[in-house]
């Protein structure tokens, strides 16, 4: 790791970006302890810092869950996603001091180990009273002390996108965690009515712009079969995907074929097809454009050449291409990807 780790480089947006997380950080965790001091006069500043954190880092949970299907909604939102991993860093380092304080005030004056204490105190797994939240809570930031840890590119190289996604979906399982950590424990001793709503409210939120997010791409997974079009060419594996003029200039229209998402791009009087599934991310190539000669992922700025799929050097990722035709105005594919980084000559456009 010493050899091949780079430090993160912090340009000038990244920098912005941290900035305002922070700001407005401060500024939340400020205004809650404001306002419980108000509201409780009598309680205690370790008090309130337990719960303007978890608060805090709630919120921020939600935020991050809901950056994603927003952006598959709404492209405007994809400056949003550029720096997520920096919103994940911050609500775990929140909820690792919500954690921590929360086990010193409540298992700190025992004659125990404070892990023994918060593992052992409550055994009323059968109840919901007595059920113990609070190992939910800590199952739930083991789960974010790993994706935290492994938010660097490193990580992200060395244990494939594959790998690292399915390792970095485990967010949902930490929401639900958190999730009955809340309706367990902090409900359980303040049932007032505007918290149960407000839970209730974020639940429902999260759900439904997920569930948008997936019909809508449903629709677009529809698979293409091969056919044998209007347009004949000399196999009939090829694939009707649209007509030259459905593709903008220097974008691409996106198919399922094979039960693959395939990106097909007009440029200069050119077509070209590739995966639409970045090597970094797993990121939409086919929802990014051609600038410089490169297709360049909407998500984090990955590059490949449309005519290879391999990224310009010295990079090294690299994509499935797709031999193409073009046809009495039609484009045409074969739906057999040829390995990563395969030159495949561009159908020209008459």
């Amino acid at each position: 790791m010493s050899v091949a780790y780079r430090a993160i480089g912090w340009n000038r947006q990244k920098r912005r970006y941290d900035a305002i997380v922070l700001t407005a950080v401060a500024l939340m965790l400020a205004t809650l302890v404001g306002a419980g001091t108000l509201v409780n006069p009598n309680a205690t500043v370790d008090t309130l810092l337990i719960r303007a954190l978890a608060v805090t880092a709630f919120i921020l949970m939600h935020v991050i869950l809901s950056i994603g299907p927003l952006c598959r909604l709404d492209r405007r939102f994809l400056p949003l996603l550029y720096n997520r991993r920096h919103l994940g860093v911050t609500m775990f380092c929140l909820a690792l001091a919500h954690g921590a304080f929360a086990a010193v005030q409540f298992h700190g004056s025992g004659n125990r180990p404070l892990l023994v204490s918060l593992l052992t105190t409550s055994r009323g797994y059968g109840t919901i009273d007595d059920f113990p939240f609070q190992v939910l809570g800590l199952s739930a930031l083991a789960i974010l002390f790993i994706m935290a840890a492994t938010s660097h590119d490193f990580w992200l190289h060395n244990l494939t996108a594959p790998v690292w996604k399915t390792l970095h979906m485990g967010v949902y399982v930490a929401y639900a965690l958190v999730v009955s950590h809340v309706a367990l424990g902090a409900l359980q001793s303040e049932r007032h009515p505007l918290l149960v709503i407000a839970l209730g409210a974020g639940v429902t939120w999260i759900l439904g712009l997920h569930g948008a997010s997936a019909l809508r791409e449903q629709r677009r997974d529809r698979p293409l079969a091969p056919q044998q079009s209007a347009a004949p060419v000399d196999s009939p594996r090829f694939v009707d995907i649209c007509g030259v003029d459905e593709i903008p200039e220097g974008r691409a229209v996106v198919r399922c074929v094979s039960g693959e998402r395939v990106a097909v791009f007009r440029y200069d009087n050119r077509i070209s097809a590739l995966s639409s599934v970045c090597q970094h991310q797993n990121g939409p190539l086919g929802e990014g454009q051609i600038r410089n000669g490169c297709v360049v992922c909407p998500w984090h700025g990955y590059e490949y050449y449309p005519d290879t799929g391999a990224s310009p050097p010295p990079f090294t990722e690299k994509v499935p291409t797709f031999t193409v035709a073009v046809r009495a105005g039609r484009v045409l594919i074969d739906p057999r990807p040829h390995p990563p980084g395969t030159w495949i000559q561009p159908a020209g456009i008459a």
